[in-house]
């Protein structure tokens, strides 16, 4: 099968890897919009060009006789990319431009939520304008809110009270440089708890759970610093996380077959892709963040190294609505994925520096971001450039590969070393502890 990837960072090698190592008999061509050189080593073609250039994805998809898409990135999907592939009879995983506003548009997600009767919001509103803004940050508390841009902003539309915004002053003016942007945006109460990903298969009927992860969104050590798309991510050979209950799992999987069978309601169409939630345990119980249309980077990563079946029938199955359980196995494996990423990023980073990977022990380790080659060179581009995988029977051992890999790197780079370790595990469980004895305590 002539299968089409449309992306071209790490989570796509991510994509690209694991149809090469479990479905051997299929053809990778890419569509991305860099030259990654680990997917250039597996794809029989590679075109480098615009994401956002539609026509431009159809006619190169006709022209190599592609049978499947598989899109990566949110943006394209936000295009309707999805709908124009599907109208020229290319088998697609992936949402349509109207089911993708479960990513593109948060206000979408929560109303669909209210009208719905689904639980697991918190309290929000939503804004046009700076009209109610102060009133509803008051009503809030100091140090009770954020605030999120209504739009795909690359993980970095969101800003936290006492973490990025220290005064109701502050996040005024957050809104008022949203607003002078024509962008509208979410004020929501502020949620404490554990954050993890539930990444989803679906076919619009069928919602099958892939293993849990939790992604390390602030740029520094201890969760300091801005956000970012994602530093570094880990999971759990049992496919849970060590801060989570039984019943919490439970509860996100609810919520999610809600809002499959919500969003079908509304769109009249079915869902066939990634549905990607973000949630946070919380001494209230489980309660949505957010959702994403597609795989998550890093997330990704640390679950599509563990898949166990064959990848390019899972996805066939997606796209012709036929999904069963029987398409999907994972190893039982820990996973930890940390990124190395150039100094100064997200805000200033350093761009077009050259990165060496020589050093390296086992490459296959590896999967390649915002990383150009020339003449041989590899350059970093200026944003997450590479992320590194331990993968073994325990989460400390998984830590101990990633960690001696990524040290490895040569290049003005830095990561966070925290990410997997015992000492932040061991925060987030005794954090969690707390809430819920609080909880019990006011019970």
């Amino acid at each position: 099968m002539n299968i089409l990837i449309v992306g071209s960072g790490a989570r796509e090698h991510a994509i690209a890897k694991v149809l090469c190592r479990t479905s051997p008999d299929a053809l990778i061509f890419c569509y991305g919009n860099s030259h990654n050189p680990g997917i250039r080593q597996l794809a029989s073609q590679y075109l480098c060009a615009d994401l956002q250039d539609l026509d431009r994805i159809a006619q190169s998809a006709q022209a190599w006789k592609i049978e499947m898409a598989i899109i990566g990135p949110e943006a394209p999907l936000e295009q309707g990319l999805a709908d124009r592939l599907t109208q020229i009879g290319i088998a697609t995983v992936g949402p349509t431009r109207d089911l993708a506003r479960i990513e593109s548009s948060k206000s979408f997600t929560r109303h669909l939520l209210q009208q719905y009767q689904i639980p697991g919001s918190p309290l929000f509103r939503f804004f046009h304008n700076m009209n109610g803004a102060a009133a509803f940050l008051q009503e809030l508390g100091e140090h009770h809110y954020v605030i999120k841009a209504d739009g795909l902003m690359g993980g970095k539309g969101v800003k936290v009270a006492g973490d990025h915004l220290h005064s109701i002053t502050d996040a005024l003016a957050f809104c008022q440089e949203l607003t002078d942007a024509g962008l509208p945006f979410l004020i929501e109460e502020k949620l404490e708890g554990q954050e993890f990903s539930l990444l989803c298969f679906t076919d619009g009927n069928c919602l099958i759970p892939m293993p849990l992860v939790q992604d390390h969104k602030r740029a520094f050590e201890q969760d300091k610093g801005p956000n970012t798309g994602g530093m570094g991510s880990y999971s759990c050979a049992d496919h849970s996380l060590p801060f989570l209950k039984p019943g919490d799992l439970q509860s996100a999987m609810a919520i999610n077959q809600q809002v499959l069978q919500a969003l079908q309601t509304e769109c009249r169409q079915r869902y066939k892709g990634i549905l990607y939630s973000s949630f946070m345990a919380t001494r209230d119980g489980v309660k949505l963040i957010e959702y994403n249309a597609r795989f998550g980077d890093p997330e990704a990563i640390n679950i599509l190294s563990l898949f166990d079946q064959d990848f390019a029938a899972l996805c066939w199955a997606i796209s012709q609505g036929s999904l069963t359980d029987e398409h999907v196995r994972f190893k039982a494996l820990a996973t930890v994925c940390k990124y190395a990423v150039p100094m100064g990023y997200p805000d200033l980073s350093l761009k077009n520096i050259p990165l060496d990977v020589s050093a390296i022990q086992n490459p296959d380790c590896l999967y390649y971001a915002a990383v150009n080659e020339q003449e041989g060179q590899l350059i970093a581009t200026g944003s997450r450039t590479i992320a590194v995988l331990g993968q073994a029977s325990t989460l400390a051992e998984a830590e101990k590969l990633a960690e001696a890999e990524i040290s490895r790197i040569e290049g003005e780079f830095f990561y966070r070393r925290d990410i997997g370790s015992a000492d932040l595990i061991k925060q987030r469980i005794d954090h969690m502890k707390r809430l819920r004895q609080e909880s019990a305590a006011h019970a």
